[in-house]
């Protein structure tokens, strides 16, 4: 397996925002310690051909198992027939992923002109692609017209007015907002109207010769509720009758993104187990809902991101110390610092815990360490007062780590060389290579 050097594993150095809220709860959570696990997790998807790329791997990669996401892609399409996938392109922008949904069948939802041009490079046609992005310059708007793209998120009538100056007669959803109840990261604040304003913003799009086309949300990114579902499903139900007195009468909803990853661990390293039967059984009861509120027939479309990818990647990663040193208060503390961290390949460790595999070490002694990435910063750590992790005592400087179930945001939130360390490498496996061949 070659490692594949492009500029989406160089993505711009950011954090997340305040937007990314960091309260919630999660349901059906059963303590365990799982760090040393040598075996697939029961009730997880068969990853054995990530497993094998894992133990080939001699140097550091993020690997990406393309039939696994295909698999997974067709369980959500079995789970909710009809309903248009557009892949949420800032989980995993990375071309052979992309072009592998491409190829199944998938649209996108894209966030920028550069997401926009990536997605039209797998082939799709612009109509399978939507500006899902309610924040977006007048030179962006534009850019996303001349590049085909005709459908657009809003939540306010300012971006109504800009986009009906730089991409006249295009269709428009409206955001409505969500509390982001129950999700590890609520996306409550930055994005959506309330459902008394969509008549509104929509009525200002109909005035400038947009086509009001549908109403999207978004209950949070890996929500772990069946009820944060119910909830939007009210709220879309509220602005269709408030639309429904105005005679606008929408097309399409859009479900939006949120179904969570089945792989990784809170904050305190227990299993989250999110009841996604429920959750699918919820939105497929909420669609006929929707369908006999609205006075014309309704499409619908969803946006799924680490539900497609989280548990169909993983790094392999190397120790860099197992250290142990006094605290202030005279207790010893051990610490356990990898190759890899939050600056490059596991960003989200701030609400959540991957799971780790010690391949060279599947029995003996283990200690209770903190876990760390190795940049001179405080925030590349597990917090402390999460609790430890619990790892091999004859853990060595250079000894493999398998990282688990982060296909999700390992290439998209990585620095561009943060301290000097550079983003991951990736490969893919398990389908086709760009020119036909073999991955």
């Amino acid at each position: 397996m070659k490692p594949q050097t492009t500029d989406m594993r160089q993505s711009a150095e950011r954090r997340r925002t305040a937007d990314h809220g960091r309260t919630g709860h999660c349901a059906s959570i059963v303590p365990t310690t799982v760090y040393a696990a040598t075996a697939p997790v029961p009730g997880l998807p068969d990853h054995s051909a990530l497993r094998a790329a894992l133990a080939a791997a001699a140097e550091d990669v993020i690997i990406y198992d393309l039939a696994g996401i295909g698999r997974q892609y067709a369980a959500l399409c079995a789970e909710l027939p009809g309903v248009a996938v557009r892949f949420a392109m800032k989980a995993c922008p990375v071309d052979e992923v992309l072009d592998h949904l491409a190829r199944l069948g998938s649209g996108f939802d894209a966030a920028s002109p550069q997401e926009i041009a990536q997605a039209l490079r797998t082939g799709v046609a612009p109509g399978l692609i939507h500006y899902g992005n309610t924040v977006k310059s007048d030179r962006n708007i534009a850019e996303a017209y001349r590049l085909g793209v005709r459908d657009f998120a809003t939540d306010c009538r300012e971006d109504v007015a800009a986009i009906a100056e730089h991409a006249p007669g295009s269709r428009v959803f409206c955001r409505i907002a969500t509390t982001g109840e129950g999700a590890l990261w609520g996306l409550s604040r930055k994005f959506g109207c309330s459902p008394e304003d969509v008549p509104r913003v929509l009525g200002a799009a109909r005035t400038a010769e947009l086509v009001p086309s549908g109403l999207s949300v978004h209950v949070g990114s890996q929500q772990m509720t069946a009820e944060a579902w119910a909830a939007a499903i009210d709220s879309l139900a509220a602005a269709l009758e408030g639309l429904g007195r105005r005679g606008i009468t929408p097309d399409r909803i859009n479900l939006g993104g949120g179904l969570p990853a089945l792989g990784v661990l809170d904050r305190r390293g227990r299993p989250l187990e999110p009841p996604l039967d429920k959750m699918f059984v919820v939105i497929r009861e909420g669609m006929e809902r929707l369908r006999a509120v609205n006075a014309a027939p309704l499409d619908f479309l969803l946006e799924p991101g680490r539900h497609l990818v989280a548990d169909h990647g993983a790094i392999r990663a190397h120790v860099a110390r197992l250290s142990s040193r006094r605290r202030l208060d005279g207790t010893r503390e051990d610490w356990l610092y990898l190759s890899c961290g939050k600056f490059n390949g596991l960003y989200e460790m701030d609400q959540l815990r991957y799971r780790l595999e010690f391949p060279t070490h599947p029995g003996g002694q283990f200690v209770d360490a903190v876990l760390a990435g190795p940049t001179c910063d405080s925030d590349d750590a597990y917090a402390q007062e999460d609790g430890p992790v619990r790892v091999p005592r004859a853990i060595a400087s250079g000894d493999p780590v398998w990282v688990h179930s982060c296909g999700a945001y390992a290439a998209a939130y990585s620095t561009r060389g943060f301290n000097g360390f550079a983003p991951l490498p990736y490969v893919c496996v398990g389908g086709p290579a760009p020119d036909g061949g073999g991955a």
